[in-house]
C-alpha cells in the first residue's frame, strides 16, 4: 500500500544505518508498506540489487512490553541457523532516533501468502497438502532444541499459562475502554483453573495460515512470520490456538468450521490432533475447552489493544477498525468455552 505521511521513514538516516549494519547493502532505497501487520508496521524496502523487509514498533505512545520487535529479531536470529523456515535476519536497531522507533531488517522471502483458510480455488489434494505442511511445521518448531539455538532464557520459568493469563490481564486493563462483564469473569476464573504444564518449547504465539509464506507452486512453508508474541512456554498453547480455526466460522481468514472432510481436503480436528501427536510423540491432547477459553481471552486482550490504539490515533493496519469491532464477540465466545469447561 502507499505509505501514509504518518508512517513515512527517514530514508537518509535509514540508508546510513543499513550501510553500517547490513552486509552487501547499497542504496538508494525505495519503499512501500504492507497492508497487513496489525501491531508492528512492516515495509518492503527495494534497492537496485535486492529487497528487504523492515519491521518497526509503532510511532507514538505504546503499552509497556508490547510491540517487542527486539524479541522478534532474537527468535528469528536463533531459529535461522537451525534450518527452521524464518527469514534471514540482517540487523536490529534499538535507537529510536534513526527512523522514530526501534526496528529490524530481514530478507524478503518470495512466495505465496494464503489469506483465507478455506483456500478457495484450490483442489482437495492441494488443501490437504498445505494443512499437512502447517501441522508439520508447527510440530517441527516445538521440537527445536531451544537451548542449542541460544534461547534458553527466552522465557521465564514456571507455568506458562499462569504468566500469560497475568500478562494479558495486565495488557487488557492497560487498554480497557469500557466494562465487559465476560472479560471480568474470565480474569477471575482462568487463574483458578490453570492446567499442568508437562513440556516446554518455543511457542510462536500467533500461528495461523496468513502468518506464513508458502513456496510458489508447492505446499511447503518457506517462512513463518510475525514472532512478536513468541516465548518459551507450553506447546499446547500454540497447538490449541491453531486448533481454534476448527471452531471458528469461516470469515475469509483462518476459520474453517464446517469445511473439513474429504470433500474439501481440509483435515478434521481429530486428524490434525493425530498428525501433530505422531510428530511430537504425544499420546493425545487434553480436553480443549479451557485452552480455547484462554486463547480467546488472549485475543480479546490483543484486539482491545488495537481498539485503544485507534482511540490514541496510532493504529497501524488499514483493517484496524474492522478488527477492533470483534472485541465483544471474542470475549463472549471465550466465556462460552469457559462454561463448557466447567465455569
Amino acid at each position: 500500500m502507499t505509505v501514509a505521511e504518518k508512517d513515512r521513514l527517514d530514508l537518509d538516516r535509514l540508508g546510513d544505518w543499513m550501510a553500517g549494519a547490513v552486509p552487501g547493502f547499497a542504496g538508494p532505497i525505495r519503499y512501500d508498506k504492507f497492508a497487513g501487520g496489525q501491531s508492528n508496521p512492516t515495509y518492503r524496502l527495494d534497492t537496485p540489487d535486492r529487497a528487504y523487509v523492515l519491521r518497526r514498533k509503532p510511532f507514538g505512545p505504546i503499552l509497556p512490553s508490547a510491540h517487542a520487535v527486539e524479541r522478534e529479531y532474537r527468535v528469528i536470529a536463533g531459529l535461522h541457523p537451525t534450518g527452521f523456515p524464518v527469514p534471514r535476519p540482517y540487523g536490529l536497531c534499538e535507537d529510536a532516533g534513526v527512523i522514530g522507533a526501534p526496528f529490524y531488517v530481514m530478507e524478503m522471502v518470495e512466495g505465496r501468502t494464503i489469506w483465507d483458510g478455506a483456500m478457495p480455488g484450490a483442489s482437495p489434494v492441494e488443501r490437504r497438502a498445505h494443512y499437512d505442511a502447517m501441522i508439520d511445521t508447527l510440530a517441527r518448531l516445538h521440537q527445536v532444541d531451544y537451548a542449542a539455538a541460544g534461547l534458553s532464557d527466552y522465557g521465564r520459568p514456571g507455568n506458562y499459562f499462569e504468566r500469560q493469563v497475568a500478562r494479558w490481564t495486565k495488557q487488557y486493563r492497560a487498554s480497557e475502554t469500557e466494562v465487559m462483564p465476560a472479560v471480568d469473569r474470565l480474569i477471575d476464573w482462568l487463574p483458578r483453573t490453570l492446567p499442568e504444564q508437562t513440556r516446554t518449547s518455543i511457542v510462536h504465539g500467533d500461528y495461523r495460515i496468513d502468518n506464513m509464506i508458502f513456496a510458489g507452486g508447492e505446499a511447503r512453508v518457506v517462512a513463518v512470520l510475525d514472532w512478536e508474541l513468541s516465548t518459551l512456554g507450553d506447546p499446547l498453547a500454540d497447538f490449541s490456538y491453531f486448533l481454534m480455526n476448527w471452531v471458528t466460522e469461516p470469515e475469509g481468514r483462518s476459520g474453517v468450521r464446517g469445511l473439513t472432510g474429504p470433500e474439501t481436503g481440509i483435515p478434521t480436528i481429530e486428524e490434525v490432533v493425530t498428525r501433530y501427536c505422531t510428530a511430537t510423540g504425544r499420546d493425545g491432547v487434553p480436553q480443549l475447552d479451557w485452552y480455547f477459553a484462554y486463547n480467546l481471552f488472549r485475543l480479546t486482550g490483543i484486539v482491545q489493544g488495537i481498539k485503544k490504539r485507534i482511540i490514541d490515533g496510532n493504529a497501524s493496519s488499514a483493517r484496524a477498525a474492522e478488527t477492533a469491532a470483534r472485541v465483544h464477540g471474542l470475549a463472549d465466545a471465550a466465556w462460552a468455552f469457559a462454561e463448557r469447561a466447567g465455569a
